[in-house]
C-alpha cells in the first residue's frame, strides 16, 4: 500500500468523527513508518475537522506508529492506550490533549 492509499484510507475514516461537541483547538501530527510511511496532520478548530496530508508544526501532540496499528486504532480494534503499553504507538507533546484522540475516534461509532 503506498502513502496516497493509505492517507486517502485513513482520512475517509477520521472524517466520519463528530466533532461539534470539541470547543478546544486539538491537533495531532500522525508519522507513520514502515510500509505506507508518510506525515500527516488532524485538526479541529471551531467545531470542524481537517485531515491534511502535511506536518503541522504548532501540534498538541505527535503520534509515531505503523499503518496498521493506526488502522486497528481507527477501527477500534486496538485502545491507544495500551498500544503505547506494548509499543505499538509512541506518543510525543500534550499527553491530556492526546488521550482525547481516544473519544475522538469513538465518536464515529455512535
Amino acid at each position: 500500500m503506498t502513502y496516497a492509499e493509505f492517507f486517502s484510507e485513513i482520512k475517509g475514516r477520521f472524517m466520519e468523527a463528530d466533532v461539534s461537541g470539541i470547543r478546544e483547538h486539538l491537533a495531532y501530527q500522525f508519522n507513520i513508518t514502515g510500509e505506507a510511511e508518510g506525515i500527516f496532520y488532524i485538526e479541529v478548530k471551531e467545531g470542524k475537522l481537517y485531515v491534511e496530508p502535511y506536518e503541522y508544526y504548532d501540534r498538541d501532540a505527535m503520534f509515531i506508529c505503523s499503518a496498521q496499528t493506526l488502522r486497528k486504532i481507527a477501527d477500534g480494534e486496538m485502545d491507544p492506550i495500551p498500544a503505547v503499553t506494548l509499543r505499538k504507538l509512541r506518543v510525543e507533546g500534550n499527553i491530556d490533549k492526546a488521550l482525547k484522540l481516544k473519544s475522538l475516534i469513538e465518536s464515529h461509532k455512535k
